[in-house]
């Protein structure tokens, strides 16, 4: 081979080399331009995580005193309204409303209605309104609730004055908030109402915003509990001839309240008062004076029945602390009410606990 030749060879060899080189760098670029992640904006992890905090807090939101679900969570602080439970003052007006009812001793053998709202705004009056006592005071603190009332004990105003509490009083510091009605004869005829009360209560500069998250512990479903199946029960408080009767409806899960064999109502949409717990506890009374002022033993333990589910059970309330409410035990585990209203009816333990009770 001559010069000449041996010279093209070369060069169209070193061409080749350098065309190939070209090629192979091409398709490296290429192939690194397709597996290259595109550049997408993506939320965070912290944010997603709020989001889905946001949807977790809407769909498992619940009423403080009631454990029910819902989307309309209030967060207005609870007030107890001390409600005339005389015969003269029924059908009373705005108990279908309240999340938590007490029913205990007052003087004279007939009882009072402790009426919690927190979780629904009533639609229509509240009342009749009356007088409080020092352990309506002390219920109505276990809850963070600010009494309604008008007028009260001496002992009571004594607490209500020396512990500065929060309370709106027909008689001392809330007058315009109430009013009487002309169908009923005093003292069977003061009331408020809803509106009028969450008024008082920015007009005197109380605290309104709830504390707690949850005061008792809910049931997520239907529970099996062994127990007494109960489909109907009477509670006596002190007048033989004055009954209080619980029938289980199992279609609605509920007990619907009576006195006397008569359906027990609320004036403002004539429905029966019903529950989805209904506690019957006793406990110590003793008379304080001659005018039958009761002292009522609302701390340390003793004996209770609960109903639930149409299963009645016997258990044990306990209350160790100030300021946090009475609660259910069975073999030292706290029970889990259903969710949806509590009814307590408080009775004395004399002659027994039990003598109170029929079913």
């Amino acid at each position: 081979m001559n010069k000449l030749s041996w010279f093209i060879l070369m060069c169209l060899v070193c061409g080749t080399v350098v065309l190939a080189s070209i090629i192979i760098r091409q398709s490296n670029q290429s192939s690194e331009a397709v597996r290259k992640p595109i550049d997408i904006p993506t939320l965070s992890q912290e944010s997603v995580g709020i989001k889905q905090d946001a949807v977790d807090q809407k769909k498992e939101s619940k009423t403080l005193l009631t454990g029910v679900k819902t989307e309309t969570l209030m967060k207005n602080r609870p007030f107890m309204v001390m409600v005339n439970n005389h015969p003269s003052a029924r059908p009373q007006s705005g108990l279908s409303s309240a999340d938590i009812i007490y029913e205990i001793l007052a003087e004279g053998e007939i009882t009072r209605l402790l009426a919690i709202f927190q979780s629904e705004e009533v639609q229509g009056s509240i009342g009749p309104v009356r007088s409080i006592r020092p352990y309506f005071i002390d219920l109505a603190m276990s809850y963070d609730a600010i009494p309604i009332h008008a007028g009260g004990s001496p002992d009571a105003y004594n607490i209500l004055s020396n512990q500065s509490i929060q309370s709106l009083d027909e008689i001392t510091n809330a007058g315009p908030f109430f009013w009487r009605e002309s169908f009923r004869k005093a003292p069977h005829n003061l009331y408020t109402s809803f509106k009028n009360i969450e008024e008082g209560i920015d007009k005197k500069g109380y605290r309104n915003q709830i504390h707690e998250k949850s005061i008792y512990t809910f049931l997520l479903n239907k529970s099996n509990d062994i127990g007494e199946r109960v489909s109907l029960f009477n509670v006596t408080f002190l007048i033989e001839d004055y009954k209080v009767t619980y029938q289980y409806d199992a279609n609605s899960n509920k007990y619907l309240r009576s006195i006397n064999g008569v359906p027990h109502v609320d004036m403002n949409n004539n429905e029966q008062l019903t529950a989805s717990n209904v506690v019957v506890l006793g406990t110590d009374h003793k008379v304080l004076d001659n005018e039958g002022r009761l002292q009522v033993k609302l701390m340390d333990s003793g004996p209770a029945l609960l109903y639930q589910n149409g299963i009645m059970k016997k258990v044990e309330w306990k209350r160790d602390q100030i300021n946090t409410p009475i609660r259910l035990y069975e073999q030292g585990q706290e029970i889990a009410f259903v969710p949806g209203k509590i009814h307590f009816l408080i009775v004395p333990t004399k002659p027994t606990f039990e003598a109170h009770i029929t079913y």
